[in-house]
């Protein structure tokens, strides 16, 4: 039995793997934007052994975010699935980011530097990731001209490489991104062709699952297959200055094992 905590689980994708993760027996901490989700989550999945809260836009709620976890106890498994598309991720934050960069990016960053170091981290990406602009000078849209289809490409993309850069710099860790496909979420539409529970399968898998295949880093995976992802994700120079663009903007700093 495995202790998971899901960002973005009180609808869609992360509801749907807590579902599954704890019909299987497992653990699971659930997160929501804030107290009224939290409540209604609640009312939804009584058995869930936690629920978290913090807006995961603005870099102190989530920092916050990461110590309520910690104070749970360590966890095995993190799927970073919270995530924005659209006119949803237009506009600013508060502290001044772009609002998709800081759910997107900002965000699976600060959690994986500040929450105590699981045994694998699952990283939700999309196959729009192959569209995505691979530079790292202004991941924040201060200087480009706000795209929204654009800039969830780029934060897809870039979730990629930092998949790839934790499994290069941890080796202790099971570092995975998770392409779900196109699913009917309210995120994807009712015409989306992949249903909710296949489109969860790949991501609570790997974070739970003992099989040889799952136990794997580095990985991109569709449809419980390992796959290439775009060429620029999978490089560690790339990996290596998306991680100090990274630390330039939230201050915060993931280190190399020895």
């Amino acid at each position: 039995m495995a202790r998971i905590f899901i960002t973005g689980s009180s609808t869609g994708l992360g509801l749907a793997a807590a579902q599954s993760l704890l019909a299987g027996g497992h653990d699971v901490v659930l997160h929501a934007r804030n107290a009224e989700r939290a409540a209604a989550l609640a009312a939804q999945m009584p058995q869930a052994l936690a629920i978290v809260t913090g807006d995961l836009s603005l870099l102190s709620e989530t920092r916050d975010l990461a110590d309520a976890v910690n104070a749970i106890g360590r966890m095995d498994a993190v799927i970073h699935n919270a995530a924005l598309y659209g006119a949803s991720g237009s506009g600013r934050t508060a502290e001044g980011h772009s609002v998709m960069t800081a759910v997107n990016l900002l965000a699976p960053y600060v959690l994986t530097a500040c929450i105590e170091r699981p045994e694998r981290l699952v990283y939700m990406s999309s196959g729009l990731h192959r569209g995505g602009n691979a530079g790292v000078d202004d991941l924040d849209w201060t200087r480009r001209r706000w795209q929204p289809e654009q800039a969830y490409a780029d934060s897809k993309l870039q979730i990629v490489a930092f998949a790839m850069a934790i499994a290069r710099r941890w080796r202790d860790v099971l570092s995975n991104a998770v392409d779900p496909g196109w699913v009917r979420t309210r995120m994807g539409g009712a015409s989306a062709p992949v249903d909710i529970a296949t489109g969860q399968a790949t991501q609570s898998w790997l974070a739970a699952s003992n099989d040889e295949a799952a136990r794997t880093s580095g990985g991109y995976w569709h449809a419980m297959r390992r796959e290439e992802p775009a060429v620029p994700a999978a490089s560690a120079d790339h990996g290596d200055r998306l991680l100090t663009a990274l630390q330039a903007l939230t201050g915060m700093t993931i280190g190399i094992d020895g």
